[in-house]
């Protein structure tokens, strides 16, 4: 019996010591679980209603590669580019931005944030299709360079490929010059699309965080105590079978 209680109690402390570890995996790939009422557009397609996961799957200088999949994440559905987005203030909920499309067409995906996170990806558009979306929402958007319409899918292409930024009036200038992608903190944020959450995506998002913050103490102290108990009864335990003098 003592020493099933210590063993309880060690394995608890050992899932305490893991949780940690988990909570930086998952800050750093931004695993997130988002499930959609209506099509929306993604850099190089459409896609259907449904539940999908976002990760970051590699982080450049001036870049990220985001992968898209399927509910149960056994199937990529997309490979796209991301550049650095930034708010002023953090929330504790996931965070999708659209740009204005015309009415009926589906939603495109500008940006996503990540809870807790002032930092957030916005998607890199095909120059063609961030052409028609700056037009659209009188906005700058940043753009894979060349006359490429299609899906890119190949992370190594995105890796390389050169970004630029579209204006409403149809003008291709420097990413950097036009959008901010790297923080500074003397310098104004620039919003580069419309800041709009869509009801529908935002009442079912859901992003996979540890939850460390509130079962943590009581997990330690569940196993502190086990610990301590079982110290205690092998103590007792001694005493009791002691011989008399």
């Amino acid at each position: 019996m003592i020493n099933k209680t210590l063993w309880i109690g060690l394995t608890l402390t050992l899932l305490v010591l893991a949780s940690p570890t988990r909570a930086r995996a998952d800050d750093l790939n931004k695993k997130s679980i988002l499930t959609f009422s209506q099509p929306f557009e993604i850099p190089g397609k459409v896609l259907p209603a449904g539940t999908y996961v976002f990760e970051i799957a590699d982080t450049l200088g001036d870049r990220h590669i985001v992968r898209i999949f399927n509910s149960d994440r056994s199937k990529v559905i997309a490979t796209v580019m991301t550049i650095p987005d930034y708010r002023l203030k953090s929330t504790s909920e996931t965070v999708i931005k659209f740009g204005e499309v015309p009415a009926g067409s589906p939603e495109v995906m500008r940006a996503w944030f990540y809870p807790g996170n002032t930092i957030g990806e916005e998607f890199v558009y095909p120059k063609p299709r961030a052409a028609q979306l700056a037009k659209a929402s009188r906005a700058i958007v940043p753009a894979i360079a060349g006359d490429v319409a299609g899906d890119i899918t190949s992370a190594d292409d995105l890796k390389t490929a050169r970004i630029v930024a579209v204006t409403p009036e149809q003008k291709e200038v420097a990413v950097t010059a036009a959008i901010q992608t790297t923080r500074a903190p003397t310098s104004p944020v620039v919003t580069t699309g419309v800041e709009e959450t869509s009801r529908s995506a935002r009442a079912n998002t859901r992003t996979e965080l540890p939850k460390t913050a509130s079962t943590l103490p009581l997990i330690l102290l569940l196993a502190l105590s086990s610990i301590g108990a079982a110290l205690g009864l092998m103590v007792f335990g001694k005493k009791a079978t002691a011989p008399a003098v």
